[in-house]
């Protein structure tokens, strides 16, 4: 009876854990780096609404769903062998631990994706924050470290790669300012010249394609 009583307990807690999957998507998938480089692109070609954020957005699921595809897979196939053995399981929280078993895979994609040095910073900052008890058994490879540190790497990342985008475009720019300066058309705005031309770059080069497919390759 006490057991019956923890099953449900565990199931409405893992229910409830279901309404923060689009916060476990953007800081546990390949959605958070990939949107960000999407985001600095549509700055640095100087256009403020296209493609709209909606469509960018867009295109980061599309992707992450490509790249997490064999992690997603794991994950489905882990839930559907271990159930068996979870039933069997006696205490509290079955459904939680079969939960916790079936992310494993998630929690190895963070590992390897992680860089090794955030994951050092945020362990020590937890043996500071957290009770001596929990901190003592705390580790680098722990899903409360792993998430913070794999975010903060996201993000580093993601800057980088936005850096590296960045500078063809503002060499354009400047390209162009001095270009008019020097025809004594001051009057003319850099943009209305260097915008068109940056886009048409872009297509000829097929920026599109290679800068998500790199993307995707960074993650293999």
């Amino acid at each position: 009876m006490l057991s019956g009583q923890y099953d449900v307990v565990s199931f409405v807690v893992l229910i409830g854990l279901m309404g923060l999957v689009p916060l476990i998507v953007v800081t546990t998938t390949s959605f958070l780096k990939i949107s960000m480089v999407l985001l600095i692109l549509r700055n640095a070609s100087g256009l403020q609404q296209v493609p709209p954020t909606l469509a960018i957005y867009g295109i980061a699921l599309a992707m992450s769903a490509f790249i997490m595809a064999p992690t997603v897979q794991d994950i489905a196939n882990r839930a559907m062998t271990i159930e068996p053995k979870m039933s069997e399981a006696r205490g509290a929280s079955p459904v939680l631990m079969q939960a916790k078993e079936a992310l494993e895979p998630l929690r190895g994609f963070m590992l390897k994706y992680s860089k090794p040095d955030q994951r050092e910073t945020f362990l020590v900052s937890a043996k500071k924050l957290w009770p001596k008890d929990v901190a003592k058994e705390a580790t680098s490879s722990d899903i409360l470290v792993l998430i913070p540190a794999f975010v903060v790497s996201e993000l580093q990342t993601g800057y980088e790669v936005g850096f590296i985008i960045y500078i063809p475009f503002v060499v354009i720019d400047l390209l162009i300012a001095n270009l008019l300066m020097a025809l004594g058309m001051q009057q003319v705005s850099p943009q209305t010249i260097a915008t068109p031309l940056k886009l048409v770059l872009f297509v000829l080069v097929d920026g599109w394609g290679k800068l998500l497919n790199a993307l995707a390759m960074s993650y293999v």
